[in-house]
């Protein structure tokens, strides 16, 4: 079996082909269903958990499309599907029986302290919630106890504190639901009382409508371009406490979308906290909006962003909870916001799935350099929260709405084309075709495989992503994209951000930390990233720009003027469109060069080539000023060798050079930006 056809042949315009999709996704897992129905067995690679909760993963995922679809097609006619919604539910109502019997042979087995099993228990929790009579009232006695048990396990056992609380949150909505004398209401409050401790204090005051009925958004309207003061609001960290996480989990994968959810499941026993979470996420929306571009497509950052479409599900979830969108938004804008990034997955054709129609590991195309030690062959369909969006009727204001355009993109733009966040330490732009931030200050709170490359890069971009190391020998394998290295071995190993503690907005700068025996400070500016300074002993340093992948539309590798690299200025052209670095430093004696970075490196191109900047650091102190130049091709993703190059008008583009604040030195350009 192929990529899913409903999916990936599908022009996602309304109700109906959104139901076709989630159809034919979870129609195409049927052959790696284990005869009890309990287990998905999607493929053979490890995690550090369990290869049961793995195989659960697979089950337990998809429940958000099932769940969805049976809840909002209620009263009407679902028969042009095929299978329907009804027939797709005895598969997993089979599994719910086996896998929480102890004497079968598929039991997903008792659950302990920090088990990957309490992960699973969210979206049966939800299931039970919103389809309960396709997925728990079929049940005999005996198998609906067995189910309450082994969900009610989870109330008693140690958790993350995470985002993972809210996983004991939806198992106890779903055992409230039912009527189980397993639903703990203590614990539910008690946790949910401890994730609002997670909420960040607010920044920015709410909009105000002036005398000509427009509104007026401190620090976030299009006349000051978004950055004239703090700003962030609606925002929740995810992690301990002085550790600054803001990355999908704090929006689309948990924390927003969690909140949306109960927000509806919970209105009539908990009303007030569910209001206070709709205002957060009006709050959160507005700013949010600024992390996708004209195509639909989401800029990849931080971990698990094997969950592909999930980074857009904040935008079916207002609809699942009825959320006023907040001007100058609208329901044409949610709908937009939602169904052009199931349109940018679906141009992507069969990259993203396996030879037999499931998804796999990776981003535009699979991937086990990118993924974390608990990616199992289930864990890229928490990509089915996207479906939430069917979980409503086809009469939602968002679905009769008339799809509008990105608000921020276009030459009648409602929201600003550069916003600075204070909250997640990040500045985005929407510019040159494509969205993209700059970062500083944000960390992962555990020791996550790349870290560095996914948190602590200078930008990161919705059409060239982000690089990961494949070994840890020579440049090549290093990868650095949208970075600086530093190398104190004549270039075999290299060195990266990691931590920049001291990192903050002022109005458009950073400033960082490497680490304790090397030091860089950098002002990141949203025209030009970066301008850099580093201390210490004789070292090579890379400066690298975007990645693109290194092909023409012939498939052939790109050559002659298409790869250009001479003196201060490198840049690449192909059928994925355009980038270029050049150092702007007075007397630099830095070269560039296009590096060609390890296949498989890049997490949008599986072929690719980063301009950079090379040099070497003699004496105490260097200064760098950089250039770094992208323009993607139009249209969104593209299947490689397909796009159709850089747009006309790169070539000026690319000569105009952004203009160095006056100074008497680069020392004191960055001494007034970092003045304490």
């Amino acid at each position: 079996m192929p990529a899913p056809e409903g999916f990936v042949n599908n022009k996602f315009r309304t109700w109906e082909d959104v139901q076709r999709a989630a159809v034919s996704v979870l129609d195409s897992l049927s052959r790696y269903t284990s005869p009890g129905g309990a287990r998905i067995v999607l493929g053979h690679t490890g995690t550090h958990f369990d290869e049961v909760a793995a195989q659960l993963e697979g089950f337990s995922r998809p429940l958000w499309a099932l769940a969805s679809l049976i809840a909002g097609s209620k009263g009407h006619d679902v028969s042009r599907l095929s299978p329907t919604p009804s027939e797709l539910s005895t598969r997993w109502l089979k599994g719910l029986a086996s896998g929480t019997d102890p004497k079968n042979a598929e039991y997903w087995g008792t659950t302990r302290g920090k088990d990957q099993r309490m992960v699973e228990m969210s979206a049966i929790g939800f299931t039970l919630a919103i389809a309960g009579e396709k997925l728990w009232d079929p049940l005999s006695e005996k198998e609906k106890s067995n189910l309450a048990n082994w969900l009610g396990e989870i109330n008693d056992k140690e958790m993350p504190d995470t985002n993972w609380l809210w996983f004991r949150v939806f198992a106890n909505l779903g055992l409230r639901s039912v009527g189980s004398d397993r639903f703990s209401k203590e614990q539910m409050t008690k946790d949910l009382d401890h994730l609002d401790t997670f909420q960040l204090e607010n920044l920015g005051d709410e909009p105000a409508a002036s005398i000509d009925g427009t509104l007026s958004i401190p620090g976030l309207d299009a006349a000051t371009a978004g950055i004239t003061a703090p700003r962030s609001r609606g925002w929740s960290r995810d992690g301990p406490e002085g550790v600054r996480q803001l990355d999908y989990y704090s929006s689309s994968f948990a924390i927003q979308f969690a909140q949306l959810v109960y927000s509806r499941l919970a209105k009539d026993f908990d009303p007030i906290r569910c209001k206070k979470y709709k205002v957060r996420a009006r709050e959160f929306a507005r700013e949010f909006v600024a992390y996708f571009d004209e195509t639909g497509r989401a800029i990849p950052f931080g971990r698990s962003m094997i969950y592909r479409a999930a980074s857009a599900s904040f935008w079916p979830a207002m609809a699942f909870a009825n959320v006023e969108p907040p001007a100058p938004l609208t329901w044409g804008h949610i709908k937009g916001l939602y169904l052009r990034n199931l349109r940018s997955w679906a141009a992507l054709g069969d990259q993203i799935w396996s030879d037999l129609g499931a998804l796999t590991i990776g981003y535009a195309y699979p991937n086990m350099y990118m993924s974390e030690n608990y990616n199992s062959p289930g864990s890229p369909y928490w990509f089915c929260k996207i479906f939430v969006g069917v979980g409503v009727r086809p009469d939602h204001p968002m679905w009769t709405a008339q799809e509008s355009g990105h608000p921020g993109c276009g030459s009648k733009s409602l929201t600003p084309s550069t916003i600075a966040l204070d909250h997640p330490g990040h500045i985005l732009t929407h510019s040159g075709g494509h969205t993209f931030l700059l970062s500083s200050g944000q960390a992962c709170h555990y020791p996550l495989k790349h870290t560095c490359e996914k948190y602590g890069k200078f930008a990161y971009s919705s059409a060239f992503g982000f690089s990961v190391p494949t070994g840890a020998y020579t440049l090549e394998q290093h990868a650095l994209d949208s970075t600086l290295g530093l190398s104190d071995d004549n270039g075999d190993r290299w060195r990266v951000r990691r931590l920049a503690p001291d990192a903050r907005i002022e109005r458009g700068h950073c400033r960082d930390l490497v680490d304790t025996s090397l030091t860089r400070s950098t002002a990141l500016v949203p025209s030009c990233p970066p301008n850099s300074r580093a201390e210490g002993r004789g070292l090579k340093s890379a400066d690298g720009g975007w990645a693109i992948y290194d092909r023409g539309r012939d498939h052939r590798a790109i050559s002659g003027e298409a790869r250009f690299e001479q003196g201060l200025e490198a840049r690449a052209i192909s059928s994925a469109g355009a980038v270029g670095i050049v150092a702007l430093e007075a007397s630099s004696e830095r070269f560039a060069r296009v590096v060609d970075a390890d296949s498989n490196s890049n997490i949008i191109f599986a072929r690719s080539v980063i301009p950079t900047l090379l040099g070497e650091i003699t004496g105490n102190d260097m200064w760098y000023v950089t250039g770094v130049f992208g323009q993607p091709a139009t249209g969104g993703f593209h299947k490689p060798g397909h796009g159709p190059g850089p747009r006309a008008g790169w070539e000026e583009e690319w000569k105009l050079r952004p203009v160095i604040p006056e100074a008497t030195n680069l020392s004191d350009i960055v001494k007034d930006v970092l003045r304490m």
